[in-house]
């Protein structure tokens, strides 16, 4: 059985996707992959891998990231269980962060996002900048009738 099997076929205003196929969860789905899909959240998660990582570790590994994001990012992440934070009680104090078995179980997705990032960047920027120039939807009135690419 196909997991689109008892969604309504896409019609004028019909509800497709994964909020008619869950719609009694599609307000917490929406929230989960607001989560797992934030920026911040898919580079930490594959900058712990599978060690732990002291917070100026993580800091010093994710270029752009505030103090204040990293902290409200782990706080989030450990909330969700997807991570955990082990607190030593050594002088100075040592804080380490690492994924749990729920966090490892969608790491392998979060680096799939950040490879097709690093992969497609440059065609990204290509569509962007066509954008740019010519517009929202004006892509076939371009010279030679080029189309975004791909």
């Amino acid at each position: 059985m196909s997991e689109h099997e008892g969604a309504p076929p896409a019609a004028d205003g019909a509800v497709v996707g994964p909020c008619a196929i869950w719609p009694a969860d599609s307000a917490f789905i929406r929230e989960v992959l607001d989560r797992i899909g934030d920026k911040w959240t898919v580079l930490v998660i594959s900058t712990l891998g599978d060690r732990a990582l002291r917070y100026s570790d993580l800091l010093a590994s994710i270029p752009g990231i505030s103090q204040r994001m990293l902290t409200l990012t782990l706080k989030a992440l450990e909330r969700d269980g997807l991570l955990v934070r082990q607190a030593y009680a050594e002088m100075p104090p040592r804080v380490e962060y690492e994924l749990t078995d729920l966090g490892r179980s969608l790491q392998e997705a979060v680096l799939q996002l950040a490879q097709w990032a690093a992969g497609n960047h440059g065609a990204v920027a290509s569509n962007r900048a066509l954008h740019d120039r010519i517009g929202v939807g004006r892509a076939k009135s371009a010279a030679g009738g080029s189309r975004p690419a791909e």
